[in-house]
Parts: C-alpha cells; structure tokens; sequence
C-alpha cells in the first residue's frame, strides 16, 4: 500500500508541475484542466476532479470508496511567456497520452525540459524587442528615423524592465517606468526639432509594454465559465494598461510644464502603403514570438498568420465598419488560420494566435485617448473606451475562429460538454487512450499484489 500511495502521489505531482508550466505561459483555463486530466488519465488515476485558480492548481483524488479521497494543491508563482517550454511540455504530454512514454519517463523528461537552456541568447531577445518596435512604427507608417527612435526605445524598455525584475520590484512600476521612458525619449527628440512623429513611437512603445498581456486567456476564461480566472486576469490586464497610462500620463505632464507643444498626427494607410504595413505587422509578430523562446519552425507560420491576419484588418477598416469590428474580423480569421498551421508544425495554438494579434493591439488608440484627455478634450475617455473594445474582440475573435476551425467530432464534442470550449494548448481529448488507460492499471495492481497486506505481517 505504501507503494501504491507513492505511485499515486507521483502522478498527481506530474500533473501539477505540467499544469503550471502551461498556466504560466497564459493558457486559459480550461487548456490547464484538460492537460491535467490527460496526465492523471494516463497514469492510471480514474475520477480525478481538477480545479484550476489564477494562482493555485488543485487535484482530488479517490482511489475507492472505502478510501478517503485526498486534495494536492500547487501555487503557481511566476508568469511569463516560454513559449519553448510550451511546445516541449505540450509533445510530452501527448506522448504520454499515446502511451509512447511512461510516467516516470515522463517525469524525467520534464525536469529536463524545466532546466533546458534557452533556445536563444538573453542579447537576441532584447534585439527582438527592438525589432518589435521597428515592425509597428513601419506598420503604421513611420519612416526609417522614426523606426530608429522606436527601436531605441523599446530596447531601453527591455533592459529596464529586465534590472527591475531582477530586484523584485511589481510589474506595475515597471509599466510606469516603461511607458516614461519611451515618453521622454521621444519628447527630448521632439525638442530638438528632429522631424519625428511623437505618437508613432509612444504607440510602438505601447505595444511593446502591452504585449505581455494575457488577453486571450482572460478572455477564454470568461467564455468557458472560469469566472474567477477570468476576472483575476482581466485585473491583471487592466493594471498593466494603468501602468502604461500613469508613465504617459507623467511625461506629458512634464512636457506641458515645458511648453513642448505636441500634436496628434493622423495616420491613414492607403493602398499604396499596404505592402509596408503588412510586412510592419509581419515582422512584429515574428520579433515577439523570437523573444519569447518560440521554436525556430513556428517563426514562418506566426509570420504567415500575421500576414492573413493585418490583410483582413486592413480591408476591413477600409470598409469602414468600425476599428473593433474590423479587430474582430481580422482575430477571427487568425483563429482559423493558426489552428491549421500550428498543428503542422506540431506547436500549440495558442503561441501562433498571441504572437498574430500583437501588431493588432490598440497602442495608437491608447495614446489618443490619453493627448485628448491631457488637452481637456472629453473624447479621450470614449477613444480609452474603444482601445478596451479592441482588446476584447481581438480575444473573442481569436477564440470563435478557433472553434470554427476545430472539427466537431464525436471526442470533441465529449470534450466541449465537459470544459465548453475548444483547445488552444494540451490534446483534444482530455483522457489517454484506452490501451495506456488499462496498461497503467494492470501496473497499479501488479504494485498490490507485491506489497504485503499490513494484517499479514
């Protein structure tokens, strides 16, 4: 018995280290009961009930009914996007699903993928940043000093961001950090009587900071009734946002003090800047996903998904229909496009659909609103407005095309009426097969018979 305890309590131990790898990336939660529940399912364990928080993983488990059920818990305590480690957990976890590899290969597996170096060098992520940056201001039509100044800032962003990450300071201070630096910068330029467009690079700088966000999660959350989860990361989104706000807020500020007169330029994308714009939101969405650790075989498709993506919100804007509804057309058809392209590069979903909706993201809107509000101009608060509504249809976008794309077969119908919601990361059947469900039972009882019943000895 002592044995079998112990098999039981390594099983629920792997489920909650795999679920808190994936909850940490941004999946939603629904993505995290499934992975856990294919886990468990795969080890043996029958019945498990998995409960998923936006701090705390849970599994209970009773191995009959003359046993008293027991409850592991697990803190997840970081946040962060490896994509990486994403990709590697997610093969492993349909590898155990198929039975190619056991629990303790499993186990071994992912202290290895835990302690793996990064794929790319600390430098190459912070140079991405920049590309970044470089991609938005050319998407919204910026020229190449303009380019330059982003590219600049957003670096001394990351760097920034990175010396207070290290001394543990909140992400919160390092928004408003952020945001006053790429301010400032651009405001000190701008004095200088530099031909530079102030609103391009804040923009850019925005959505550098914004990036981070977990949009979609918090989104999905609320669509599949993880109510909790999904107000907690809504929160979390908005605290983020106010960082950014109160850095921009305070450099204005200073700027009005100094009678630096800003203006707020418009920025119309005709058809004979299309091309341009389309390799900006390209080249963003790549530069993301580069720093995020992705797989070097996800980067051309993340492009390509961009691509479809910034194609459709360009004719749908021109259609004039509305920014959010233009938002929503173009994540919907992200949503379609992804679910194909990343399972033929065996990724999860979920990293393409997040890096294509990046240069999507409504910095430029953000910045409008707040040089109307720090003008008295009422209107900033309905332009705040609609920056949030484009935050909410990219998500609901990204999510109905996914489960347009997704077939409607017999498991996956099994699988929506238990979690309602199609799968970003982790298998579409939450249980292992049949055959590895029995292998691992028959190994359960083989544990049984070799441990002595404590009356007989």
């Amino acid at each position: 018995m002592v044995e079998e305890a112990s098999e039981i309590y390594r099983s629920i131990d792997l489920a909650l280290r795999v679920g808190e790898v994936v909850m940490s990336s941004g999946a939603g939660a629904a993505d995290v009961s499934a992975t856990m529940l294919a886990v468990t399912s795969a080890c043996g364990l029958r019945g498990c009930v998995i409960d998923v928080n936006f701090t705390t993983l849970t599994v209970a488990y009773q191995a009959s009914p003359d046993v008293a059920p027991e409850t592991h818990m697990r803190v997840v305590r970081y946040r962060g996007q490896e994509y990486g480690q994403l990709t590697e957990v997610d093969t492993l976890v349909r590898d155990l699903s198929t039975g190619r590899i056991d629990r303790e290969g499993a186990s071994r597996r992912l202290n290895e993928i835990l302690w793996a170096p990064r794929p790319y060098p600390r430098w190459a992520v912070t140079v991405s940043t920049g590309a970044l940056a470089g991609g938005v201001t050319l998407l919204l039509g910026g020229d190449w000093l303009i380019m330059l100044v982003a590219i600049v800032a957003a670096i001394t962003i990351d760097l920034s961001n990175r010396a207070l990450a290290n001394r543990r300071v909140p992400v919160f201070y390092a928004q408003v950090l952020g945001a006053f630096i790429a301010t400032s910068i651009t405001l000190g330029l701008f004095a200088l009587d530099l031909p530079i467009r102030p609103s391009l690079v804040i923009a850019a700088s925005i959505i550098v900071l914004l990036a981070g966000a977990s949009l979609v999660g918090s989104v999905q959350d609320a669509l599949t009734g993880y109510y909790v989860t999904a107000a907690a990361r809504t929160f979390e989104v908005i605290l983020l946002t106010a960082g950014i706000i109160a850095g921009i807020t305070l450099a204005l500020s200073i700027s009005n003090r100094l009678g630096l007169e800003l203006s707020l330029s418009a920025t119309t994308t005709t058809w004979s800047l299309v091309p341009l714009a389309l390799l900006g939101g390209t080249i963003a969405a790549v530069a993301f996903a580069f720093g995020c650790q992705a797989p070097a075989r996800a980067l051309v498709p993340i492009g390509l998904t961009a691509l479809v993506g910034q194609a459709f919100f360009l004719v749908a804007d021109q259609a004039e229909i509305g920014v959010a509804a233009a938002s929503a057309v173009a994540a919907t058809a992200v949503g379609l496009v992804s679910y194909t392209l990343a399972g033929r590069v065996r990724v999860p979903a979920l990293i393409v659909v997040v890096s294509a909706i990046v240069p999507l993201l409504p910095g430029l809107t953000i910045y409008r609103g707040l040089f109307q509000l720090s003008e008295n101009d009422i209107r900033g608060a309905f332009s705040l407005l609609t920056a949030f509504s484009i935050g909410i249809a990219l998500a609901a976008g990204v999510y109905l095309g996914e489960y347009v794309a997704q077939p409607l077969r017999r498991e996956a119908r099994r699988l929506e009426t238990r979690l309602a919601g199609p799968r970003l990361v982790g298998p579409l059947v939450p249980v292992a097969r049949r055959a590895v469900r029995r292998r691992a039972a028959r190994r359960h009882q083989t544990d049984r018979r070799k441990t002595p019943h404590p009356r007989s000895r």
